[in-house]
């Protein structure tokens, strides 16, 4: 007989599986020399078929989250592709880690839900990690890579809420057409940039991005965001913002600047200890 504790223990052990996987976005966006818009393209277009492949017969009832969710997921993953291949991976992952925060806020605005003081007091946080990013100059990335990034944590939390508000149907449905959304239009527009160089390694890169790092983790998302706690999940998920800069590192030699490390221990350690907060007091 299967335990709620079971259920627990597999589903905490989904979202670590989900959130290991999404952190070998870094290193594979860097190593594929394509367009942003062909990565972001062709990486949903194989995910696509990997969802199908799991959900067999979808069903889509076009309702205003389901749908405003997907837009944004679609306009999440391109940000962070754009972003991860014109500053470093430190800076593409830690500045849009704010997301948790953004949902919380904007998850008051929209669901009515009260913020708590860890709350607030982690977003003003986070307004200064993301402010230390920006300290000579714009860093050690790209005025328009850091931005992106930014933005891609904004977009991602406000995901999160819209995800939240479909009562009916599946997450899964909203992540499909996110992919869907992404290689539709991605796609066309790879056809103005340069053209790609294609090899061994970029195919392998684009196909591990396709079917294990977004394909893959998907399934385990879903899996296990039904038998954890919000807060339980963001906790496991500092897998992602944690490992993701290391691979960089160990592949490709990148290593992120004084300040991006100062910021990003500012924004982690705000969504660390407000989640803690909001955990004991639950």
């Amino acid at each position: 007989m299967v335990t709620a504790n079971d259920q627990r223990g597999r589903g905490m052990a989904a979202i670590a599986a989900c959130a290991f996987l999404w952190s070998l976005a870094g290193v594979f966006i860097k190593l594929i020399p394509w367009s942003p818009t062909l990565i972001a393209g062709l990486r949903s277009l194989i995910t696509s078929l990997v969802l199908l492949w799991w959900l067999k017969k979808p069903r889509f009832h076009g309702s205003f989250a389901q749908v405003a969710a997907a837009i944004l997921n679609a306009i999440t993953m391109s940000l962070f592709v754009y972003a991860n291949k014109s500053t470093t991976a430190a800076n593409a992952i830690l500045l849009q880690y704010s997301a948790p925060v953004i949902t919380a806020i904007a998850g008051a605005i929209l669901l009515q839900e009260k913020p708590k003081l860890e709350q607030i007091a982690a977003f003003v946080l986070v307004l200064l990690g993301m402010g230390v990013f920006f300290l000579d100059g714009w860093g050690d990335g790209s005025r328009l890579g850091n931005l992106a990034a930014a933005l891609s944590g904004v977009t991602f939390g406000l995901y999160f809420v819209f995800m939240r508000m479909q009562k009916d149907g599946s997450v899964m449905e909203s992540i499909l057409l996110s992919h869907w959304i992404t290689a539709g239009i991605m796609l066309p527009l790879s056809l103005f940039a340069p053209r790609p160089s294609f090899s061994v390694v970029p195919i392998g890169a684009i196909l591990g991005l396709g079917l294990l790092q977004t394909g893959l983790a998907s399934i385990f998302f879903a899996y296990g965001i039904k038998r954890v706690t919000a807060v339980q999940s963001v906790l496991i998920a500092l897998i992602e913002p944690a490992f993701n800069p290391l691979w960089v590192f160990l592949v490709m030699g990148e290593v992120p600047a004084r300040n991006s490390i100062v910021g990003g221990l500012i924004i982690l350690t705000a969504v660390t200890v407000a989640s803690i907060i909001s955990a004991r007091r639950k």
